[in-house]
């Protein structure tokens, strides 16, 4: 089968992967092989080619936002039928015993394992994953489509829970990537009203078009105070720029798999007066399905900018340099 495989990390300048055919994988007792249609492209990718996450494993197929087909079960593998489309998202194994796993926090288990990190994910022709982390995708949802919600929609819902705004209030965004502009669409589906912080001009543009009610830059000072926030960008110093604008009692969260220092914090402006800094760290399966049950129901429309598999290094350096509005999926 087609793969881009990474063999080293490398900055995405330098085309970290590449184009090799690899054995057709076998699944497993209680997994399926999936004939991959797509994979989106995520930040997370990019800080996984460029050597910024720990890599436990090398070789390595990135990707974690895959949409494919059943074709092949392994022994004991009954939930999905051959022909039978599903997503398959970061998450790629929990050990299903500790007392996160127990207690309906599996995101924080310490044997917990990552598509696309721990195992090869889904910038190739196939890949094998247990049916248990393998998610129906709604109708209604074209496989370009579905893909951004896999990652970016999934953290993207789970960081807005933990931002703990309710409805009616303001929600400030920080970044405008992938995960963001399927977020601002379950926050006004809430009745939120939402800010955006953003460089980009296009990202601005697309702000806007979700239905933000004012758009700046993070050194910006809104025109009034967010009650929650919630910082896509992987920049430590937009912490204190967020906290500057958050009301008190607020709460901050931090979506990055990986961040760059935090710059040290004036406690008595910006954090007295209960403001919380809190982070985001992977989601659970009851997130993923809560996340594409709403994705039906609003309906959320997903901005997707398409490559051919060859052209992942060209997806992953257009997204480093912000170049993608919404998010970027490969079509296999």
């Amino acid at each position: 089968m087609k793969a881009m495989l990474l063999r080293e990390p490398k900055p995405a300048e330098e085309r970290p992967l590449e184009l090799t055919d690899l054995p057709l994988p076998a699944p497993g007792p209680g997994e399926i092989r999936l004939a991959v249609r797509v994979c989106g492209v995520c930040r997370t990718d990019l800080h996984t080619v460029e050597g910024d996450l720990p890599l436990p494993k090398l070789p390595l197929v990135p990707g974690h936002q895959i949409v494919g087909v059943v074709e092949a079960r392994g022994a004991g593998a009954t939930r999905f039928e051959i022909g039978r489309r599903v997503g398959v998202p970061w998450l790629y194994r929990t050990c299903g015993e500790c007392e996160f796993c127990r207690g309906g926090l599996e995101n924080l288990c310490r044997e917990a394992q990552f598509t696309g990190l721990h195992a090869d994910g889904g910038y190739a022709e196939a890949m094998v994953v247990h049916e248990d982390f393998a998610y129906p995708i709604p109708e209604g949802f074209s496989d370009v489509e579905a893909a951004p919600l896999l990652c970016a929609g999934i953290i993207g819902y789970r960081a807005l829970r933990l931002s703990e705004v309710q409805p009616g209030q303001r929600l400030g965004l920080y970044g405008f990537g992938g995960s963001a502009h399927v977020t601002i669409q379950v926050a006004r589906h809430w009745g939120c009203e939402v800010y955006v912080f953003t460089r980009s001009e296009g990202h601005r543009r697309l702000a806007r078009e979700l239905g933000a009610v004012w758009v700046g830059g993070a050194e910006d000072t809104p025109p009034a105070k967010m009650h929650s926030s919630i910082i896509f960008a992987p920049a430590g110093e937009l912490v204190p720029e967020a906290l500057r604008v958050l009301e008190r009692g607020g709460t901050l969260a931090l979506a990055g798999v990986t961040m760059t220092p935090i710059p040290k914090l004036d406690y008595d402006r910006l954090l007295y007066w209960e403001r919380t800094v809190r982070s985001v760290a992977n989601f659970t399966r009851r997130d993923a399905f809560e996340l594409l049950q709403a994705a039906a129901e609003i309906p959320i429309h997903t901005t997707v900018q398409t490559f051919p598999l060859e052209a992942a290094n060209e997806a992953l350096l257009a997204l480093k340099r912000s170049e993608i509005d919404g998010t970027g999926v490969l079509v296999i």
